[in-house]
């Protein structure tokens, strides 16, 4: 089976940058994983994308080194038993606030006796290769999202369970539930809880993977042990990149001009 070069770094102790996609398109999915990214994930729970389009976008991001990622929708086996068998390499599942969550987001990944996944790979077979059936509960990654004050409760039974490789910090959607504004990660009730989502994980040899607001963002996390960095999604990129080109175009043929400033 292709191996899954996300845990190969995990495991080598190399860091993991990820692309995240939302826009609907293959040509888009195709453009972002070709610029170097160590895994692509395509958003299905916030990006406006169908299965059908994920798929195609699954199959672009296959034609180049990054590894193919989904986030999906919620804690639903038979979907993401679909999309693994579509040929995602990782899972990163929403809001697993309970340790109950998290034993069947594990299931719907892994194929018995590890977990409950039912049979028929299909595309999977095809990106992964013909021991796929063989190697796969090996090679899929499981990162559960740990994203409100009830998975903070429970945390230490979420992440012991077995075949869990690690946890996603929804930095937003943790905030919101702790009573701040989304962006607020610098409040001490949200860092604090990154921080003991960040210890519990490295204490179990688990990834810990998180969401970042820009680069910056990112290299802070890298440097505070996360081993999986988002820096950004391709909407905000691409809409901070054209801002940047409007600026630098301005700047260049009209000097003094102000500089419009929208978006993002």
């Amino acid at each position: 089976m292709r191996g899954n070069t996300v845990k190969e770094r995990f495991l080598s102790g190399h860091a993991i940058v990820n692309g995240w996609l939302s826009i609907p398109s293959s040509y888009a999915a195709e453009v972002v994983a070709s610029q170097g990214f160590d895994a692509v994930t395509v958003d299905m729970q916030h990006g406006m994308m169908s299965f059908e389009t994920a798929m195609t976008m699954l199959q672009a991001i296959s034609a180049t080194a990054a590894i193919p990622m989904v986030r999906c929708p919620s804690m639903d086996g038979a979907q993401i038993m679909r999309l693994l068998d579509a040929g995602a390499y990782g899972v990163i599942c929403p809001s697993v606030d309970t340790p109950e969550l998290a034993r069947a987001f594990v299931d719907a990944c892994r194929y018995p006796p590890a977990g409950k996944r039912s049979f028929g790979p299909a595309r999977g077979l095809l990106y992964g290769g013909p021991d796929y059936f063989d190697c796969a509960n090996d090679q899929i990654l499981t990162l559960a999202m740990i994203e409100s004050g009830e998975a903070l409760q429970n945390l230490d039974a979420i992440l012991d369970t077995p075949g869990l490789d690690g946890v996603y910090v929804g930095p937003n959607d943790l905030a919101l539930s702790l009573g701040q504004r989304p962006g607020s990660e610098t409040e001490d009730v949200v860092a604090q809880a990154i921080a003991a989502i960040l210890k519990a994980a490295l204490s179990r040899k688990l990834l810990a993977g998180i969401f970042c607001g820009s680069a910056q963002i990112a290299r802070q996390r890298l440097a505070e042990g996360f081993h999986l960095v988002t820096p950004g999604n391709d909407a905000n990129i691409l809409g901070s990149s054209c801002k940047a080109r409007i600026a630098e175009t301005l700047g260049a043929t009209q000097p003094g001009a102000p500089v419009r400033s929208s978006g993002y």
